[in-house]
């Protein structure tokens, strides 16, 4: 009888089941079904399994098919100071489950104690009828045509959450809004195209609930960053209940088809389970010690700030993560992915950060995974796990120096030496461990912050609506808000908002590097001053594609003409950091800098000069004369002081003239004449 692999899977007669849990005396699989009849009680039919090796129980039970929903009941020792929790009165989802259906109905019921987690005795009440269960599946077919593989260099992301970005598109067919095939529509797709945009990288779509802390106050978890099931879609993505996984696929083939590539937020650092007063849906019934990190006497370490934390130390945690990551890419093909709070897989047992760490080092070297894009989140909940630029060579790593950067020069407190190191690819950070150019994943705004109307239209997070008390979100914003804080109707503040906005559009398209978007942003997106809406499931999160104030669409033209730019010219989507003979930078005054004008904190201007291209960055609130270099000529193809990001005048500037730039500007001179772009 074989052992592995894990999970459900279907042959000529029944089904092979096994989990893992080295703490069980035994384990059930728990076959479910119903009457029929409206509002009757789930039935179940449990079968011991009996082998056990390696850790892992296993059986084999005859005459079951796909479709079949089950779950596990774990018998063994309770003993929460020790980490122990088994409650054979809780249904458990199977960790490898593919499919999983259901939600958590009672939340009183779904935890495994009573009276109190550490001392008070395990709850009696079954959780069946009131906690997700797995679904058998049969096996995929697998996908159909061959990924894109785009290059890093020519990479350019955005950001999407699947449901809020088609809840609103009027061309969506109502019953595919916010759903997988919302997002394969031809529609959806072909704006990602004109906006330049090559890879998605998709917010959690592996199938997730909303953890205790929304339960108890009847909120959801919009993000998902609350997984249940690291193989299954997300259920609820889905436009007809039960076909997340066909949806998906589709999905998966319609974006490739496009030449667009898929990459999936994952988050294997925390479960929706909460800390030890949490749930006891999956994990922390199987063998808590196995999965999560735990203090001396048995509580959740919480280096998430979610409160609980999976141990990347763990045998069990690195073969279930590894296991997953491969799942995605063999069974859908997907391209990639971005590891939220990279820095707790670097951490095992909650300790010292280490880059070679056993699940990092897994993902790593695993030859399916070294084939796809791997982007790390470095950072956790604490200030020890800040690893920005810390991580091995096969990881790009979100840059939060870059996005502090920018945001600080176009709010005029920055200093142009941190920004001239962004802007070029951070090489700074990323060259010391050999990395390219590309490790620096770019970005101003994210899911988790303002969106880029928000960044500059308020200086403070308005979160009143999650019901924390506007104590959750950062309240490091660097953002501002142009004298008004939150909406206008001045045409004046309105203007300069606008123009600032643009200005950090271009500032990350042409930066070296790989830009990320945040989807939404080009349709300037609202979220009314919300820096953490990850509770939010309603318009204030939802893109709204129909605005007719105009605003909208030409924002949307200035981010198609600054992504064509990117594309068609080298030297913008360069794959090596620059030699101190290949760039040089350029002072307004017509002369290159000086060490003296790094330090100059009333600094507010900066240009880059390279062999084929002259960008100019004016972060000031006043016009400005800026002399060009004394030799050639310079042909402007960028000024994002317009609405469409056309210059003026396309006539080139011969060498050593004086041109003015507009307040918060950025202007790209070409030092050949362009050939024509299309936005």
């Amino acid at each position: 009888m074989p052992v592995f692999p894990l999970g459900a899977h279907v042959d000529d007669d029944g089904v092979r089941f096994a989990v893992a849990s080295t703490s069980a005396d035994a384990v059930e699989v728990c076959l479910v079904d119903d009457t029929g009849e409206p509002g009757s009680p789930l039935t179940e039919r449990r079968v011991e399994l009996t082998e056990q090796t390696f850790g892992v129980w296993h059986g084999h039970v005859r005459g079951v098919r796909p479709g079949q929903r089950y779950g596990y009941r774990v018998h063994g020792p309770y003993r929460p100071r020790e980490g122990l929790r088994a409650n054979p009165a809780k249904i458990l989802v199977d960790p490898y489950a593919r499919r999983i259906t259901g939600h958590v109905t009672d939340l009183g019921v779904a935890r495994g104690w009573r009276d109190d987690p550490m001392t008070g005795p395990p709850c009696p009440v079954d959780s069946l009828g009131h906690v997700p269960l797995s679904v058998v599946t049969a096996q995929q077919p697998g996908p159909r045509r061959p990924r894109p593989t785009v290059p890093w260099a020519e990479t350019v992301l955005a950001e999407v959450h699947v449901r809020g970005y088609t809840m609103r598109h009027p061309e969506v067919p109502p019953e595919q809004r916010g759903s997988y095939l919302g997002l394969a529509h031809p529609a959806v797709i072909a704006h990602l195209q004109r906006v330049g945009v090559t890879t998605l990288e998709l917010l959690p779509v592996a199938s997730f609930v909303s953890d205790p802390a929304l339960l108890e106050r009847a909120a959801s978890n919009y993000w998902g960053y609350s997984t249940l099931g690291f193989m299954a879609p997300h259920p609820g993505y889905a436009s007809v209940p039960g076909a997340e996984l066909t949806e998906f696929a589709t999905m998966v083939e319609a974006l490739h088809a496009a030449g667009i590539e898929v990459i999936l937020d994952m988050v294997p650092n925390h479960t929706c389970e909460g800390d030890i007063g949490g749930t006891t849906l999956c994990y922390r019934g199987l063998d808590a010690r196995a999965y999560y990190s735990l203090t001396a006497d048995g509580r959740d370490a919480d280096i998430t700030g979610c409160g609980n934390t999976l141990d990347s130390g763990s045998p069990t945690l690195i073969r279930l993560v590894c296991d997953a990551l491969r799942h995605w890419v063999t069974t859908f093909g997907v391209d990639g992915f971005r590891i939220d709070l990279a820095s707790v897989l670097g951490r095992p047992r909650s300790g010292p950060f280490d880059p070679y760490a056993p699940l990092l080092t897994a993902i790593a070297v695993d030859p399916v995974l070294l084939t796809t894009k791997l982007i790390a989140e470095p950072w956790d909940a604490t200030a020890e796990g800040y690893r920005v630029g810390g991580f091995d060579v096969v990881w790009s790593e979100w840059n939060g120096r870059y996005r502090d950067a920018v945001r600080d020069f176009w709010r005029g407190q920055g200093r142009v030496g941190e920004l001239a190191s962004r802007i070029t690819g951070s090489s700074d950070i990323y060259a010391p461990s050999r990395r390219r150019p590309w490790a620096s994943i770019n970005f101003v705004t994210a899911h988790d912050g303002f969106t880029m109307r928000d960044l500059v239209s308020y200086e403070r997070k308005h979160n009143e609506a999650n019901g924390e008390g506007n104590r959750d979100g950062s309240d490091d914003n660097r953002s501002q808000n142009f004298g008004v804080e939150g909406e206008s109707d001045s045409p004046v503040i309105r203007a300069r908002r606008l123009a600032t906005a643009r200005a950090m559009f271009a500032t990350l398209l042409l930066s070296t590097g790989t830009p990320m978007l945040l989807a939404g942003d080009e349709r300037w997106h609202t979220q009314g001053g919300n820096n953490n809406a990850y509770c939010l499931d309603d318009e204030s999160t939802w893109i709204d594609w129909a605005a007719c104030d105009g605003i909208a669409d030409r924002l949307t033209e200035f981010v198609a003409r600054v992504a064509a730019l990117r594309r068609s010219h080298p030297d913008l989507h360069r794959d090596r950091f620059f030699t101190n003979s290949e760039a040089r930078w350029w002072h307004p005054s017509g002369r290159q800098m000086t060490e003296h004008d790094w330090h100059e904190h009333t600094a507010c201007a900066v240009g880059l000069l390279t062999r084929d291209r002259l960008m100019l960055l004016h972060g000031g609130a006043t016009a400005l004369a800026w002399t060009l270099p004394a030799k050639g000529r310079f042909w402007p193809v960028l000024d994002s002081s317009t609405g469409d990001g056309r210059p003026v005048s396309t006539r080139p500037a011969p060498g050593g003239a004086t041109i003015t730039l507009p307040p918060r500007c950025v202007l790209l001179l070409l030092r050949t004449p362009p050939p024509p772009v299309s936005a």
